[in-house]
């Protein structure tokens, strides 16, 4: 009896471990699903849990067929001693990262090393009106030095600061190009961000402050024309927001509410 129970265990070990080495790659993506609320998943994932890559999209739209967010295809490498507690990934992707970057700690306290990530700007107009209506171009990449994540309950703070750089933006609805460049620094304290946008160069003038807290935005600024631009960009600003006089100087209100 004894010897039974032993080979059933060595049997159970044994598909146990040949069902981990063997985890395909797609399982993740029903993790990324979960822990995103369904905005995100993985698409035409290969490979393992342990190697494999994938390319980000969002949530399947018509037919079950997944729209990329970002250029490329995330490759990863995943060591098997998260199953010890212990995380050490690393993610590549020449087109949307500068260098790899390296993700380190337990199952609930996480680093991330530092890293930068290319946007594409079309991707602004996902985000609703009035950038749907502008269908900004441009450069966009964020950067961060490292980022420390820990998971509380279902959510994941973050602490540490990354750096949203819009370089050369434009927009269908504007002859001005480019219409400037940008920079949005996102201050992450745990559950809450501090923005605070401004303006690098160009014709089009934009600032502002605000919150992203618990999922919801809060973010009061406003828009204006540079000196000898307020004529040919009139039209582009009064899809901005409503105008107001401020100091005497004729501006467009920025107020995001979510």
């Amino acid at each position: 009896m004894r010897r039974t129970m032993l080979w059933l265990l060595a049997v159970i070990v044994t598909v146990a471990a040949t069902v981990l080495v063997f985890l395909p790659a797609a399982w993740l993506g029903q993790v990324v699903e979960k822990q995103t609320g369904g905005r995100l998943t993985l698409g035409d994932a290969q490979g393992t849990l342990w190697r494999g890559s994938a390319f980000v999209g969002g949530a399947a739209g018509r037919g079950g067929a997944v729209t990329p967010l970002l250029p490329g295809r995330f490759a990863w490498r995943l060591s098997p001693l998260v199953l010890l507690g212990q995380v050490d990934l690393e993610l590549e992707n020449p087109l949307a990262l500068a260098q790899p970057v390296a993700l380190t700690g337990s199952w609930s306290d996480w680093r991330v090393s530092a890293g930068t990530l290319l946007l594409p700007a079309g991707g602004l107009a996902g985000l609703g009106a009035p950038l749907n209506t502008l269908a900004p171009s441009g450069n966009m990449r964020l950067g961060w030095s490292s980022l420390d994540l820990a998971r509380l309950g279902n959510a994941v703070a973050v602490s540490g600061r990354t750096v949203l750089s819009m370089e050369d933006m434009g927009s269908r609805v504007s002859a001005v190009k480019p219409l400037g460049s940008y920079e949005m620094v996102l201050d992450w304290r745990g559950a809450r961000v501090d923005l605070d946008l401004k303006t690098v160069r160009g014709a089009l003038l934009l600032s502002g402050k605000g919150t992203l807290e618990n999922g919801r935005l809060d973010f009061s600024g406003q828009a204006r024309a540079a000196e000898g631009y307020e004529e040919s960009l009139g039209s582009l600003l009064n899809l901005l927001g409503q105008r107001r006089m401020v100091d005497g100087k004729n501006i467009i209100a920025l107020e995001f509410k979510q």
